[in-house]
């Protein structure tokens, strides 16, 4: 694939890592450990092993396209790979070629570690993001501007604060990313996940050549996956898929958290609001002022389409037997079209934040834009004391009805109450003074690591 109708993740890490080649390395890589991993407990030569693992590294010998094509008989490419495989050895190693092991076990393994791949490259993206996003709430602390509640302004806040509740996010999903990626199992389990296989060829070990086996079949499972670095798992998970639906949530939730920020980027870069933009927007074939916030536009469209696709992983769950027909086959496409998203969502949102431009004097001018209505609960907090709750509400009703009809601000009605001369009404309506706890939830914000 080349990415033509996909630009949130062409291009990215993730589109590299999630490639044919890629897959198809990821195969061969998990057939050779498979080898290795019965060798280092004595259930195939050495020599097998070597063999084996040198031809898997040879992946250019192997055709992607014809074992793509050749897989449409048997409904999977891992049996077009083994075969191709099995010719590439030696006789002497071919047995050893992909012994005890279903096609299963090979295509989930590598999925699983093409995933723990690219969910590495995934956490450096969103490391990459928070610290710019940081950076951001630091030099912002104070730089107040309009919260906006339903489309309209509420009350001031900072833009620190905003920017310290986008990095919160983005930690979040990468706490989810950290201890999904932690938690990858290989998966081995033979034909129907019982192991019988192995078992099998533990009991002939004596006429097995090579040395006599060290440990039983669980003993193949474990060194199974310590060759590629993923977790024993406890059970075979042939047709039990929490690992695919934990892969779901993560990265669902990834594309999802990046969203909140690119949605208020949008928002805030439109051109009548105009108090933050990207660094380098995109074109238009026909408008040529057109600073389109791209970045931003792409990042959205991953946090739409991410939760369908995790949809249909969770709807995988419910697989019938030992191997499901057709739920398993929904997965493939589906968790790398999701591990591209979330990868390509966290390489624009690094470039997001790094590069974003804030527009301080917009903010302050949009905090004037209601005559000083944006702070009219201040107003009502500080003078139901003195007029009492009722009153004071009454007040400050009719107060905004006649700003808004005779185009005065808030304190120059006000003033022409004489009960209110005792009270300071410019300090009071001044939208800068009425933040809130928003600087030091800022700072709290920052704390976490």
């Amino acid at each position: 694939m080349t990415g033509l109708l996909s630009p949130g993740w062409a291009g990215s890490p993730a589109d590299d890592a999630t490639s044919d080649l890629s897959f198809l390395e990821a195969l061969l890589a998990v057939e050779a450990a498979l080898t290795r991993a019965q060798a280092a407990v004595g259930l195939a030569p050495p020599e097998a092993a070597t063999a084996v693992t040198e031809a898997a590294a040879d992946v250019g010998r192997f055709d992607v396209r014809e074992i793509a094509l050749r897989a449409r008989d048997g409904g999977n490419p891992v049996i077009p790979l083994v075969a191709a495989l099995t010719a590439a050895v030696p006789e002497d190693a071919a047995p050893y070629v992909h012994r005890g092991a279903t096609s299963q076990d090979i295509l989930d393994t590598a999925l699983i570690l093409l995933s723990a791949r690219t969910l590495d490259l995934i956490l450096a993206d969103l490391s990459r993001t928070e610290q710019a996003l940081a950076r951001l709430a630091t030099a912002h602390r104070d730089t107040a501007m309009p919260a906006r509640t339903l489309t309209q302004h509420a009350v001031p806040t900072t833009f620190g604060l905003k920017a310290a509740g986008w990095r919160s996010l983005v930690l979040d999903a990468r706490d989810r990313a950290r201890d999904v990626r932690g938690s990858l199992p290989a998966q081995l389990g033979g034909a129907a996940g019982t192991l019988a296989s192995f078992r099998a060829y533990l009991a002939r070990a004596d006429t097995a050549p090579g040395k006599p086996p060290a440990a039983g079949a669980e003993a193949i499972v474990a060194a199974f996956a310590a060759e590629l670095s993923l977790r024993v798992p406890s059970l075979p998970w042939h047709s039990l898929r929490t690992p695919v639906a934990d892969l779901a949530s993560a990265l669902a939730f990834t594309a999802g958290a990046l969203g909140k920020p690119a949605a208020d980027v949008l928002t805030l870069s439109r051109t009548e609001i105009a108090e933050v933009s990207e660094g380098a927007g995109g074109g238009s074939s026909a408008m040529p002022h057109k600073a389109n916030p791209v970045r931003a536009t792409l990042i959205a469209a991953a946090a739409r389409r991410a939760p369908g696709l995790a949809a249909t992983l969770y709807g995988s769950l419910a697989a019938e037997d030992e191997r499901p027909a057709g739920a398993w086959h929904a997965e493939w496409e589906t968790l790398r079209d999701l591990l591209r998203l979330a990868g390509g969502a966290a390489r624009d949102a690094a470039e997001l934040a790094e590069g974003l431009r804030v527009r301080p004097e917009a903010m302050r001018a949009h905090l004037g834009l209601t005559g000083g209505l944006i702070v009219s609960e201040r107003l009502a907090v500080e003078l139901t004391p003195s007029l009492g709750g009722t009153r004071a509400k009454d007040l400050l009703t009719a107060a905004a009805r006649r700003a808004r009809t005779e185009g005065r601000t808030l304190a120059e009605i006000l003033a022409d109450d004489p009960t209110l001369d005792d009270i300071d009404l410019p300090e009071l309506t001044d939208p800068t003074r009425y933040t809130g706890l928003a600087g030091e939830l800022t700072d709290r914000a920052l704390e976490r690591r």
